[in-house]
């Protein structure tokens, strides 16, 4: 698919992942930029940005758990800027806690935002898409579809969940013979403001699993997806250690995360009683696209590089297999 002229909506647009990913479209000529999110001085602020890039911009505030809000916003998107060509799913909330202590509210809420959202903007995409028969719809995944870890069940159960409900959809289009294509992008950490928008009822803040990248890896990623009809794209050297180690070895990553993941997860930093978050409404203000660490997100990725090219891409795969053995390997000898 062509990258001008083309009409992208994305949720989760207003901050972090998804305000990145906005941008980045916005670079094509001749884009037009559906902005879908609940915050409306996040949506401004993306709105501006994305005009400053030269595209045209649409902030419609929806909150993505309601199915027939979604549904609305996306005729309002084809009614003024065309019809939908790239529709990317990204919004999210979620509760970092162990698990007994998120009540059953906050892990409703965090998985009709995160999965439901993303089913019911799938819907709106294709019941537009499949008359047309043509179209892409991006799910912003994560290595975590693949390997749930501690203290982030709610966000780990909606990643595997839209992993598994990606694969029915596209088993279905491929029955129907249908042009309309499906891809996932599988991020590993990255540095957003939802560590410190996020509902946390953890005793220290919470942080990214290292090595953290910026938000502008994940939007080339989505970016270069929605042009290329590629089933999945694996983000970072971390994404292919975490989804290959866990084929390789699932009781032995099993138990690295449990002897890890739980402190590199926290800043060490005391989470401030009653601080605001997003989980059933938005906090006020921009959060911008970028959280707290910027001093080591990583700016690019070599894996994505060869990934994204075809030429590099098999030996991207077997060093990066031979990589997850290895270190497989050694952290069975000093266990």
């Amino acid at each position: 698919m062509r990258s001008q002229d083309r009409t992208i909506v994305v949720t989760g647009a207003s901050a972090g992942v998804g305000r990145a990913i906005a941008r980045r479209f916005a670079r094509d000529p001749g884009a037009r930029v559906a902005l879908l999110a609940r915050g409306r001085d996040g949506l401004e602020a993306a709105r501006r940005e994305v005009e400053a890039a030269g595209a045209q911009a649409l902030p419609l505030v929806v909150d993505v758990a309601d199915a027939d809000a979604v549904d609305a916003a996306a005729e309002t998107v084809e009614q003024r800027l065309g019809p939908i060509d790239v529709w990317v799913n990204d919004a999210m909330t979620t509760v970092f806690a162990w698990f007994e202590e998120v009540t059953p509210d906050e892990y409703r809420r965090a998985t009709e935002v995160t999965y439901l959202g993303t089913v019911w903007g799938t819907r709106a995409a294709l019941a537009r898409m499949l008359p047309r028969d043509r179209g892409t719809i991006v799910q912003v995944g994560s290595a975590l579809a693949y390997r749930g870890i501690p203290l982030q069940a709610p966000y780990c159960g909606a990643k595997h969940a839209i992993k598994g409900f990606q694969e029915s959809l596209r088993c279905e289009l491929r029955s129907r013979g249908s042009r309309v294509h499906l891809t996932m992008v599988q991020l590993p950490g990255v540095n957003t403001p939802q560590f410190e928008h996020c509902r946390d009822k953890l005793p220290e803040s919470s942080r990214p699993v290292p090595p953290v990248f910026q938000p502008e890896v994940a939007a080339d990623a989505v970016h270069w997806a929605a042009g290329h009809r590629r089933r999945e794209l694996w983000v970072g050297l971390p994404t292919v250690r975490t989804v290959l180690g866990n084929r390789l070895s699932p009781a032995f990553t099993e138990r690295y995360l449990a002897r890890t993941a739980v402190r590199s997860q926290q800043t060490g930093e005391r989470t401030a009683p009653g601080r605001p978050d997003n989980l059933f409404s938005p906090v006020p203000g921009d959060a911008g696209a970028h959280g707290p660490f910027d001093a080591e997100a990583r700016r690019r990725s070599p894996q994505l590089s060869a990934a994204t090219h075809r030429h590099l891409l098999g030996a991207g795969v077997a060093s990066a297999a031979a990589a997850a053995a290895l270190a497989l390997r050694r952290a069975a000898h000093s266990s």
